[in-house]
């Protein structure tokens, strides 16, 4: 472990080996960081904070700060920060509330690159990337593998669903279902992410299964509920199918339509 000596590390802070953190930090309450994670300087991580293994933590950034919610009361909410995961400068990450989940939680690999910022009682799956600036607001879930452009808002509540791909200066109101492309000042869908796909290893029978179905939910004249008894039967035991079916059904906010429709 290597601390610089102008840093401050709190009593009750447990850190593992192979740790480094940079000068001018300030570590304090019930952190642990896990072996092998390195701490650039002026970082500051606060209350009940979990970091795991190998991550980079790079200057100036905010973990484990009070929620910026009117109804906090300072309830002993926390933060948990998976294994390689790499948040780059001035990222702000904030602690849970009794109002949700108590916890904000970062998956295994994701990137959070500069100024982005990730609320109270949000989800980030394994492989999120969100870009430069790219804001969530309270409450809201990120499925796996989805890439949040530079610029771009979520709106708290909302959740966007797996291997989806949000484009820069977005705003994000509404659920976008997993697997697609979304864009625009209130964002809209503009068919499957392909790409994407594609580079996660999805073969060109399961993003063609993707495609049609995207075509019967959101560019045909068949009712939402009409389109799905019509997938459930086509794809009778297709997890992606499944999924897709059950983002949508399950969606609170509603889901946003396609940019064609």
């Amino acid at each position: 472990m290597k601390v610089h000596p102008t840093s401050f590390i709190g009593g009750e802070v447990e850190i593992e080996e192979d740790v480094e953190i940079g000068a001018f930090c300030v570590i304090e309450g019930k952190v642990r960081i896990g072996r092998g994670t390195r701490i650039g300087n002026r970082v500051t991580i606060k209350g009940r904070t979990k970091i795991g293994e190998n991550c980079k933590i790079y200057e100036g950034a905010v973990i484990g700060e009070e929620p910026q919610h009117l109804k906090y009361e300072g309830e002993e909410s926390e933060v948990i920060i998976g294994n390689n995961v790499l948040i780059r400068e001035y990222v702000t990450i904030h602690r849970g509330t009794k109002i949700d989940k108590m916890k904000t939680v970062i998956g295994d690999d994701v990137m959070l690159m500069a100024y982005s910022h990730v609320a109270h009682d949000c989800v980030v799956g394994k492989g999120v990337i969100m870009a430069n600036c790219a804001t969530l607001g309270g409450h809201v879930e990120v499925g796996e593998y989805t890439f949040i452009g530079g610029l771009s808002a979520v709106h708290q509540w909302a959740r966007i669903g797996p291997y989806a791909m949000v484009g820069g200066l977005t705003g994000v109101s509404l659920d976008i279902p997993p697997f697609t492309r979304a864009s625009g000042q209130h964002a809209e869908l503009y068919g499957v992410n392909t790409v994407g796909l594609l580079r996660r290893g999805f073969s060109k029978e399961r993003i063609s299964a993707i495609k049609k179905a995207y075509r019967l939910l959101f560019r045909s004249n068949y009712l939402k509920k009409e389109a799905i008894e019509i997938l459930r039967k086509e794809f009778k035991g297709n997890p992606d199918i499944e999924l897709l079916i059950e983002f949508i059904e399950s969606s609170k906010r509603g889901v946003a339509k396609d940019a064609g429709s």
